[in-house]
Parts: C-alpha cells; structure tokens; sequence
C-alpha cells in the first residue's frame, strides 16, 4: 500500500487547528486571562505586519502550554469537536482534491501536525485519514490534564514518519508528501515525490534549490511554480 504524508495547518485546513482550538478555550472562558496579554501583543504585531509569525506562535505555544494544565478531558474532547465541525470545509482546493485523489487510489493517508493530537483526530477523522500525529496531551486519574507537549518523535516530523511506517509496515515506495513549511523538509525528503504547498520562504528557497515542485493557491487560482 502507497502512503501520502501531510501537514496539516497551512497546507489542507486553511489556517491553524491549534490557534482555533486556543480562541475557543479562550471564548468559553477557559484560558486564564494572565496568559493572554503576551499572546494578544504578538498577534497583534504579526498581524500590523511588525512580527513574524513564528514570534506569533512562539507566544501563542506558551500560552495554550500554560492554559491547558488542569483542564478536563471532557471539555477538551467537546471543544475539538465544535471546532472541527465548524472549520471542517475550510481547505484549501488544491490540496483536498489531491487528498481525496490518492485516497480513491487506496493510499493510506498519514497526517502529521504539531497542533494537540485531540483536536488533529477529529478534523482528520472528518477527512477519513488512516493514521495521525499530533501534539500528545495527557490526563490524570481524574481526567485533567497533567503533561502538555510530546516526546521526541511528535517534535520530529520525520521520526514520526519513521515510527509509523515501522509499525503499520509501510514502505517508503511511490509515496507522496506535502508540506508548507521549513519544518517539513525532514520528512519531505524522505517520500518519493515531495510536494511544496503556499510554502514559506525558507521551504520555497529549499525546495527551489534542490528542485522540488511548488503550487501556490490563491483566491480562485492554482499556480505551478
């Protein structure tokens, strides 16, 4: 069986399944205020244009890290589900007629973020994806959360893969991956046939250099660069 690989947030959902994931933790009341001023000063300036979006999310991590501690599973699961029914057509064109094309072609489809597994499982489970990987969270005997993040392999797209395939006993051969950032090149280089989608600049300059195809969406236009 061939596999396809993909990031998720950027590259088949339209935006970021974490950062929609904290705003309704943040709307329902369940984030503490404390952690939100640093957060709402860096999406502020990367919105103005006067920060990258890599400060953006570095704040933005530390906060959902911090706001997470002690929440219920039950909330967790309930707040997943809202925002993965809610959001769940919010793809970009290109890449979910590509997903829907290898699955038709009996590719087990392998999706691979670093947004929190809870939230990835149901948006991914709405698209019909065979395996997927995410920021873990755990739980306490009452069911709260007592460990945010993950362990190596989740941090790194391509051990991830790596482990996958070991335990599904899937082959690297005829496989499909797409990315849209710099943090996908590691596992990019290991599928047959990489594929760059709206990549940032310091996949674009990758990809450019070693020949890697690159597709651009925007509004009603798909471009091959």
């Amino acid at each position: 069986m061939k596999i396809a690989v993909f990031d998720i947030d950027g590259t088949l959902f339209r935006s970021s399944l974490a950062i929609e994931f904290f705003d309704t933790l943040v709307e329902e009341g369940l984030c503490p205020v404390k952690y939100l001023k640093k957060y709402v000063q860096a999406y502020n300036n990367w919105v103005n244009r006067q920060a990258s979006f890599e400060e953006y999310t570095a704040e933005f991590i530390t906060a959902m890290d911090k706001s997470l501690a002690g929440l219920r599973k039950k909330d967790l699961i309930r707040i997943s589900k809202k925002v993965a029914d809610f959001h769940q057509y919010r793809i970009y064109r290109y890449t979910r007629d590509l997903l829907l094309d290898l699955q038709a072609k009996k590719y087990f489809t392998i999706a691979i973020s670093f947004s929190p597994k809870i939230i990835v499982q149901e948006f991914c489970k709405l698209w019909h994806f065979d395996e997927v990987s995410g920021y873990a969270v755990s739980f306490d005997q009452n069911d709260r959360v007592v460990y945010r993040g993950s362990d190596e392999l989740e941090w790194d797209k391509a051990k991830t893969l790596k482990r996958i395939l070991k335990e599904k006993r899937l082959s690297l051969e005829g496989s499909v991956g797409v990315g849209d950032t710099q943090d996908d090149i590691r596992f990019l280089k290991m599928v047959e046939h990489p594929l760059c989608f709206n990549p940032n600049i310091k996949l674009y300059k990758y990809a450019k250099r070693v020949g890697w195809p690159v597709i651009v969406e925007r509004k009603d236009v798909i471009y091959n660069l």
